[in-house]
């Protein structure tokens, strides 16, 4: 008798997160927080006392999509603090990598990203218009990340992700998990609370 592979994770809040079917009611923030802040950003090869986590990369880029766009709304900027959570269950696997899985491991990001936003209620699939906000907000926060924290020299930063003179002043320090979790709730807790006044 074959015994089929498990596709499920348990996270810590207790839910069972079934991978290939995820459903809107076993997600949960504070397992998203927890392992965002938990990834890695760059499979950890950045300078500093603590990795770079996908967590603060988050908030990051969140913050940039506020500044490229001031009258963003909330859905919005909720949207893109959490364009990444996927990777709270899967990692955050480079761009090379994820092209030399190919097919399989999109469109396991998409139903767990489309899960994701419907449980925070967003649309199953944001806009064209702001996945393109969020996808320039996240290629400035990669120049960002790149050049002061994973060892790329400016030239090499502006050819891989397009010149980003408007943030020359943002300075990247990582954070302790604990610190980077703490943080991106904080930020869910005031996003959430806006969206839902």
């Amino acid at each position: 008798m074959s015994v089929e592979p498990r596709a499920w994770q348990r996270m810590l809040s207790g839910r069972r997160l079934d991978l290939l079917d995820p459903s809107p009611l076993d997600i949960e923030i504070e397992d998203i927080a927890h392992g965002l802040a938990r990834v890695a950003r760059w499979n950890g090869q950045t300078s500093g006392a603590a990795a770079f986590s996908v967590a603060q990369h988050s908030l990051l880029v969140e913050q940039i999509v506020g500044t490229l766009k001031p009258t963003a709304p909330t859905a919005d900027r909720l949207a893109a603090l959490l364009h990444d959570a996927p990777e709270y269950v899967i990692g955050d696997l480079i761009t090379p990598f994820k092209a030399a899985v190919g097919m399989d491991y999109k469109a396991l990001e998409r139903r767990l990203m489309t899960a994701i936003r419907l449980r925070f209620g967003l649309t199953g699939q944001e806009p064209e218009a702001l996945a393109k906000l969020i996808k320039r907000a996240d290629r400035t926060a990669a120049y960002l990340e790149a050049t002061q924290l994973a060892g790329f020299s400016l030239t090499e930063g502006r050819r891989l992700f397009g010149q980003h003179k408007r943030f020359q002043d943002v300075h990247l320090e990582p954070w302790p998990a604990q610190k980077a979790k703490r943080l991106f709730l904080r930020r869910y807790q005031t996003l959430h609370k806006a969206l839902s006044s």
